[in-house]
């Protein structure tokens, strides 16, 4: 039963992908507003398809954003752009990853080569030029995937677009873009057919390692439907923040207390010491925050 799930799954997923590859490629060509929008629209489709329930607590509002979040799986690709028109940020070595690399491209993907001091600095620069034009992009700064069970140290180096060392005006360095805003983003499967995701079941989700990605997707389709809780932080002008290293601690502590928090099922206002775990439900709630469910 499992393998004709994945089956179904698989087949639905080309015969929905495969016709709107063209089109969004259009869009990109005559530089259409739409194809901002188009990868949003497409990726509520495709979680719909693969069974995946967004529970989302906060919004991303529009302008320049600087999403910066946990890493657990390609799930989050899909899942974060069903959330919101979005970017992502991601390693060169997935620009030679077959349809993988056409499908990011598609999302006007902006690739880094951490192993390169200038590559890093185009990519900065690409990341400021998007910012400036309104984009929101999603920054894993993390570094890498992780089995959801924790958050490793942000990377500083990877802030380097939203606060360069330069002075704004010098010779190859982007300068800050004024409006731009700042918001940390926790995401926890919590849930598979309804029931919970233990530690030792978590890593079902989880891609990382020298995990092989077909093999993986392909069990996960087969595993069923799965709930996912993604927090997003109020927006913070990105000004407020002193420098890189600054950015990178602030957001780490607010993606790892949010994800800790829905680990455990709390509340965004109440203590990590004393609140007692919830049961029962897969929604986040909050009587301070927008709360919704998704599906």
């Amino acid at each position: 039963m499992s393998r004709l799930r994945a089956t179904a799954v698989l087949a639905g997923f080309m015969g929905l992908t495969l016709p709107l590859m063209p089109v969004q490629a259009l869009l990109l060509r005559i530089s259409h507003p739409a194809a901002r929008r188009f990868p949003h629209w497409y990726h509520r489709k495709v979680c719909r398809l693969l069974g995946i329930r967004l529970h989302i607590e906060g919004s991303v509002p529009p302008g320049p954003v600087l999403l910066v979040s946990n890493h657990t799986s390609w799930l989050d690709i899909p899942v974060l752009s069903a959330v919101a028109p979005v970017s992502f940020v991601a390693k060169s070595e997935v620009s030679r990853w077959p349809f993988v690399s056409s499908l990011a491209r598609l999302q006007r993907t902006v690739f880094v080569n951490r192993t390169k001091r200038i590559a890093v600095g185009g990519t900065a620069n690409e990341m400021a030029r998007r910012l400036a034009q309104g984009d929101a992009i999603v920054l894993f700064a993390e570094g890498t995937s992780t089995d959801g069970n924790r958050v490793l140290p942000f990377q500083s180096s990877l802030f380097a677009a939203a606060k360069p060392v330069g002075k704004t005006g010098d010779a190859g360095a982007p300068a800050e873009h004024p409006a731009a805003v700042v918001q940390s983003v926790s995401i926890v499967y919590a849930r598979l057919h309804g029931l919970p995701l233990g530690r030792a079941d978590r890593p079902l989700v989880g891609w990382y390692g020298d995990m092989e990605m077909q093999s993986h997707a392909w069990e996960l389709l087969k595993a069923g439907p799965l709930d996912v809780l993604i927090r997003i932080s109020d927006p913070i002008p990105l000004r407020e923040y002193r420098s890189r290293k600054d950015l990178a601690e602030q957001t780490e502590t607010a993606v790892r207390e949010g994800v800790v928090r829905t680990l455990r099922g709390r509340s965004q206002g109440e203590p990590l010491a004393t609140v007692s775990h919830a049961k029962g439900s897969a929604r986040v709630r909050s009587p301070h925050r927008e709360s919704q469910t998704w599906q």
